[in-house]
C-alpha cells in the first residue's frame, strides 16, 4: 500500500552517482524496524478499542448482543470482542494510509507538515501495520469459532475454523456467506500488494506501479465486509453513517489524484493527443465512477439512508454459525 510515485520514477533516469537500494531484504527489514511505533500505537488503540466493546456488552448497550443476544458474556466470547477491536484498528489503519498514499500520488500541496520522504516512510510503515491487523482480525475470528465448536474433535474443530476463516465460499451462515469472502479478498490482495513494493526492482517499476493501484480496491473491499458484517455499525444510526462519511475524503482525494495525477504520464490530455481512444475513454468513466461515488456519499450521509438494518423489536436469538456435530 505504498506510494506509486518516487523521485526517481517519473520518467528521468537516476542521476548517475546515485544507487538504488541493493536488495529488498534490507529495505524490508528496514520499514519493519520503523513500523514498530506505528505497530505499538494500533495495539493501544485496539486495546482501548477492545476496552470500549467489553464495557458497551456488560452495560448491555452493545449492538453485537442486539443482534447476537446470546453473547451477552463478554468473558466467554472475549477472542470475538478481540477480533472486532483488530478489525476496526485496522480499518482505521487502512484509512490512514489510503489518505497518505493519495496525497502522494496526486497534486503535491505547497506546504506539508513533514517533508515528502517522512510522509512515504508512514505510508509504508502503516501499510505493513495494517496488513498485520488484518491478519489478527482473521485469526481472533477462528480462534472465536475454535472454542465455538465444543461437539467435535479438536483436530475437526481447528479445521472447520481455518476453513470458515480463510476458505472462500466455506463460511455458510446468514450475512457472513457474502461478507466473509470479501474480507478474505481483501485480506489475501492486501499481502501481496503490499509487499510487492520491495521486490519492484525485479518485477520493473511500471509493472509494480500498475498493480498497486488496485490497493484502492483493498480499501473498498474492507469498507464493504465492515458495513455488511460489522454488528457494531449494524443498525442504520449515526455509528453507520460516520463510517459513511470516514468515506467522502478518500473518495475526494482519489477523484483529484485522478484528475491531477502527479506523474506527467498519466493525466488525461485529449483523445486527439497520441493516446489510444479506448484507454482514453476507459480512463474518462473511470473519473466519471469516481467523481458519482463523491455524489453518492454526500447524499447518504445528508439523507441518513446508509443502508442499515432497522433494530428489531424482539432480537432474533440464533448463533450465526451452527455447531458441527458428529
Amino acid at each position: 500500500m505504498t506510494s506509486d510515485v518516487r523521485p526517481d520514477e517519473d520518467g528521468a533516469a537516476a542521476p548517475p552517482g546515485r544507487r538504488r537500494p541493493s536488495g529488498d531484504r534490507v529495505a524490508l527489514r528496514g520499514d519493519l524496524r520503523s513500523a514498530l511505533p506505528d505497530a505499538g500505537a494500533a495495539v493501544v488503540v485496539t486495546v482501548l478499542v477492545f476496552a470500549f466493546l467489553w464495557a458497551r456488552m456488560e452495560s448491555g448497550a452493545s449492538d453485537t448482543v442486539a443482534v447476537m443476544p446470546f453473547m451477552d458474556d463478554p468473558g466467554t466470547y472475549w477472542m470475538y470482542l478481540l477480533s472486532q477491536a483488530f478489525g476496526w484498528s485496522g480499518l482505521l489503519w487502512a484509512w490512514g494510509t489510503v489518505m497518505l498514499g493519495l496525497l502522494l500520488s496526486g497534486p503535491r500541496p505547497a506546504r506539508l507538515p513533514v517533508s515528502r520522504q517522512v510522509l512515504e516512510r508512514w505510508h509504508r510503515t502503516t501499510s505493513l501495520t495494517t496488513m498485520a491487523l488484518m491478519f489478527a482480525h482473521a485469526l481472533m475470528f477462528a480462534a472465536e469459532l475454535v472454542r465455538y465448536e465444543t461437539k467435535v474433535d479438536w483436530a475437526e474443530r481447528l479445521w472447520v475454523a481455518f476453513a470458515d476463516t480463510f476458505v472462500p465460499g466455506w463460511y455458510d451462515s446468514g450475512t457472513g456467506q457474502v461478507a466473509i469472502p470479501i474480507g478474505q479478498g481483501a485480506l489475501y490482495l492486501a499481502i501481496p500488494l503490499g509487499l510487492l513494493f520491495y521486490v519492484r526492482h525485479r518485477i520493473g517499476t511500471n509493472t509494480w506501479r500498475r498493480l498497486h493501484r488496485f490497493v484502492i480496491v483493498v480499501y473498498v473491499l474492507s469498507v464493504w465486509h465492515t458495513l455488511l458484517y460489522g454488528t457494531s455499525v449494524w443498525y442504520g444510526e449515526w455509528p453507520r453513517t460516520v463510517l459513511w462519511l470516514l468515506q467522502l475524503p478518500v473518495a475526494v482525494l482519489l477523484l483529484l489524484r485522478l484528475l491531477r495525477p502527479a506523474r506527467r504520464a498519466e493525466r488525461l490530455g485529449s483523445p486527439g493527443g497520441g493516446a489510444a481512444r479506448p484507454g482514453w475513454w476507459v480512463r474518462v468513466a473511470g473519473r466519471g465512477a469516481v467523481a458519482a461515488v463523491v455524489v453518492g456519499l454526500v447524499v447518504v450521509v445528508v439523507s441518513g439512508r446508509d443502508g442499515g438494518r432497522d433494530r428489531p423489536t424482539h432480537p432474533p436469538a440464533t448463533a450465526p454459525h451452527a455447531q458441527e456435530t458428529d
